[in-house]
């Protein structure tokens, strides 16, 4: 019952907060959105175990819209906690990355507006390039681009978990995860990849 409960008040948190407005209950996160983007979806997902609100954000233009295309997601809490967004643009492909010095100082600039709870306890492992897959259309045929930015990957030493920030080539996070439990042995992450398209795409097939 007290599971049905808490799926019942999700789900009434998505229709309620997002309906209309989409983010507007959640200022931190309408910061983040360009205005080149429009929310297109926003369901009820679990993330460890605790309901929370994926929201999908596509371009107005409609270019390279779709699952693996370009889009702007976010998977925030009941509360408003932002668990982590995801930004992935064509025009962050293929130019020069900020250096490490920068990048961790932009990782702590947005931790420090966004995430701050995260700051006291932060362990940074490393700061190196990742990259992303993009699928996009191109005269008439799709074809995979590799966005790539610079990733400071780090651990709350307070809980054990780990989270990131990945600053893309106009010097912006272009993603930032948090609260990701990772199981040592036979290490791998536990924690649900919403962000990540390839992932969706991987559960889209599974249920089929």
């Amino acid at each position: 019952m007290k599971a049905l409960h808490s799926i019942a008040a999700a789900l009434a948190f998505a229709t309620a907060s997002f309906s209309s407005t989409a983010q507007e209950s959640l200022p931190m996160t309408r910061s983040l959105i360009p205005a080149s983007h429009h929310a297109v979806s926003h369901r009820v997902v679990q993330v460890d175990g605790t309901p929370a609100i994926l929201t999908r954000h596509e371009r107005r233009d409609g270019r390279n819209a779709g699952l693996e295309g370009e889009h702007f997601s976010t998977v925030a809490m009941a509360d408003g906690v932002l668990k982590g967004f995801a930004h992935i643009s064509l025009d962050l492909a293929g130019k020069p990355l900020p250096s490490r010095e920068r990048t961790e100082a932009i990782a702590r600039a947005f931790l420090q507006t966004h995430a701050s709870d995260l700051l006291p306890c932060m362990e940074i492992h490393w700061i190196e390039p990742h990259d992303e897959p993009i699928r996009v259309q191109r005269e008439s045929r799709t074809e995979t681009v590799t966005l790539t930015g610079m990733k400071m990957k780090a651990r709350n030493l307070a809980d054990g978990r780990w989270f990131w920030v990945i600053v893309g080539s106009d010097e912006k996070p272009m993603v930032f995860e948090r609260d990701i439990v990772w199981i040592t042995f036979p290490g791998h992450r536990k924690t649900e990849k919403w962000l990540h398209d390839g992932w969706l795409r991987a559960q889209e097939r599974r249920a089929a």
